[in-house]
């Protein structure tokens, strides 16, 4: 299974957990997004750094982009593949709709 798949995996299933499963709705809040958006800012410096570099390299036919720095449009933004992005979201989305199901979980017992 190349990493592209993977990504697309891990996000379809961190929106069923966050939107049918656990019932959160996070991504449905303007707050989350704005969140995220800072999130997604210093992933991208985070990343950009690591794989402008070279300390991180992907096998061209895993990903949907190509080795050269590119920018939105082959697959490839500011140095990251858009599959950095997409399991970045999966991860995110996943630890947030975790910590606010446990939230309201103790809320109920208290």
């Amino acid at each position: 299974m190349t990493y592209t798949a993977i990504a697309v995996v891990a996000v379809l299933v961190a929106l069923v957990l966050d939107r049918w499963v656990a019932r959160t709705g996070l991504t449905a809040m303007r707050d989350w997004w704005l969140a995220y958006a800072v999130i997604v800012f210093f992933q991208l410096v985070t990343n950009g750094w690591l794989t402008g570099r070279g300390i991180v390299r992907y096998a061209p036919d895993a990903i949907i982009g190509s080795e050269r720095v590119a920018f939105v449009g082959d697959g490839r933004l500011a140095y990251a593949p858009v599959e950095d992005l997409a399991f970045g979201f999966a991860l995110v989305l996943t630890s947030c709709v975790t910590w606010t199901w446990l939230g309201r979980r103790s809320g109920e017992d208290a």
